[in-house]
């Protein structure tokens, strides 16, 4: 069995992430990535369908020891697939990784300190020994997306996708398209697919809030012809995470208004009389669940030239010729995008065993958004739903070596968080009313109070994972004999 000091599952923006702090904070550290798939990227290799894009600006959703230097903040997915490249080969982190490697299992022993990590390779089956594991598997599962399960699928005579399966071979131009959704997958798709096909429907069950971004950062590409890109970019990500913050806060403190506002900049975007109020105004308060983002409002710019509509309606059954809606109307179409959801899923899917014992996720509390209660040296990544998803990769990756650092000063072998009050309130890690979200709680940890709380928030966060103590009475350390298990002592 081969020994090595930290296994990280999943070689895409999160695992690529933690991958070069850890090796710029310690060089001799012998970690492996093990992906499932047969190219690293994660989601932005996953995905494939037209338009695909960031949802946030690339200046916060990049890494923070790699500038974002391209012209467009707002990037689309093979841009973000050629950074991820350059980030993985710029730390010399290429030969780390292992690809179709699918992680099924992780076994902790106590006596020993160690994960016993099987996966499933090419070559057949393949045991690893770690003293960490970096479960940095995204939120989602990769093999197939959410199906409502839609009445009369086999009648309709033409094509139905889903966006995370997208066909390569498939061609819209001069077709009638019909997407089924209103989230961030389907903004994407709409105006993407309206450049070339006959017309898109957007066929929504209820509204969503949309927020329209410049594609252009024009202060930070201003500052790039003035400073140098690490110093361009560093004032750039702080401008852009603190709005982000700011942005969030005052939505949920002022949420009448914050409505309001949103709505109206919709509203300006469309043609006067556009029905507004039943299209374009949900029933729930901005952030409840996420607000999509439309760079230079591309979606309503569609609308506006009458390349797309929008139905609000609920899918009554498919027919031969396309979609019949809840209240009798029939969309003609002759491919329908099935953009309905993500299926959520924690630590990949990974079977976790602390000594023999089988552990839920979705029992545990999490620790400083980082770690699972009760169990030893693994670290849970999970970014922000209200902000960069990467803002909270790099925190969660610097306390990491903040911890390390501490284990290998005191010789430690493993570190463990166990609440102390058994009577703690609890609530669900995600507080989003997303459908998405809601059916998948149960396979999340869950929050408490303190620092078993999920903060989303970075300035929260810079402090508890940056500055405040690693030993805190919470997070407890101690240590094997030496030579037990084999490996470095205290990684």
């Amino acid at each position: 069995m081969e020994t090595v000091d930290v296994v990280v599952i999943g070689a895409g923006l999160s695992g690529i992430g933690v991958t070069r702090h850890l090796r710029a904070a310690f060089p001799d550290l012998d970690v492996v990535i093990l992906e499932s798939r047969d190219a690293i990227g994660g989601t932005w290799d996953l995905f494939r369908y037209p338009g695909v894009r960031s949802d946030s600006d690339l200046h916060t959703y990049g890494y923070d020891f790699k500038p974002w230097t391209d012209d467009d903040a707002i990037a689309d997915g093979p841009a973000i697939l050629r950074y991820l490249e350059e980030a993985l080969d710029e730390g010399g982190l290429r030969p780390t990784v292992r690809l179709g490697h699918r992680v099924e299992r992780v076994e902790w022993s106590s006596e020993t300190a160690r994960w016993t990590v099987d996966a499933v390779a090419p070559a057949g089956r393949v045991r690893l020994s770690a003293r960490w594991v970096v479960a940095a598997t995204g939120y989602f599962r990769y093999d197939h997306g959410h199906d409502p399960g839609f009445a009369g699928r086999e009648r309709f005579g033409g094509a139905i996708v889903h966006p995370q399966t997208w066909p390569s071979d498939l061609d819209v131009a001069g077709k009638r398209v019909v997407v089924i959704g209103s989230g961030a997958t389907a903004a994407t798709l709409v105006p993407a697919l309206a450049g070339t096909a006959d017309h898109v429907t957007m066929l929504q069950r209820s509204p969503t809030y949309y927020a329209a971004l410049a594609r252009q950062d024009r202060f930070a590409n201003r500052l790039r012809r003035w400073l140098p890109a690490e110093r361009a970019y560093a004032w750039t990500r702080r401008k852009n995470a603190f709005g982000q913050g700011l942005s969030y806060r005052l939505i949920r403190r002022f949420p009448r208004l914050a409505r309001r506002l949103l709505i109206g900049g919709v509203a300006r975007r469309l043609p006067p009389g556009y029905d507004v109020a039943r299209h374009f105004t949900p029933r729930y308060d901005p952030w409840d669940q996420r607000v999509c983002l439309t760079p230079d409002g591309d979606l309503f710019e569609a609308i506006s030239a009458g390349r797309a509509s929008v139905v609000t309606d609920t899918v009554d059954t498919f027919t031969e010729t396309g979609v019949r809606t809840g209240s009798g109307l029939d969309l003609d179409a002759d491919v329908v995008v099935t953009a309905t959801g993500l299926e959520l899923l924690a630590l990949g899917g990974v079977e976790l065993v602390v000594d023999g014992e089988r552990v839920e996720p979705g029992k545990c509390l999490v620790y400083k958004a980082t770690m699972l209660s009760g169990v030893p040296n693994l670290i849970f990544v999970f970014g922000y739903t209200n902000a960069s998803w990467t803002l909270k990769v790099d925190l969660v990756a610097a306390w990491l070596c903040r911890c390390l650092g501490y284990m290998r000063r005191g010789h430690f072998t493993t570190a463990v968080a166990t609440p102390d009050d058994p009577d703690m309130p609890t609530s669900p890690m995600l507080d989003f009313t997303s459908g998405y979200v809601q059916r998948a709680l149960d396979r999340f940890p869950r929050q408490g109070t303190g620092v078993w709380s999920v903060a989303m928030d970075v300035r929260a966060d810079r402090r508890r994972l940056l500055r405040d103590p690693v030993p805190d009475g919470v997070l407890r350390f101690s240590r094997v004999a030496a030579g037990v298990g084999g490996g470095r002592e205290g990684t």
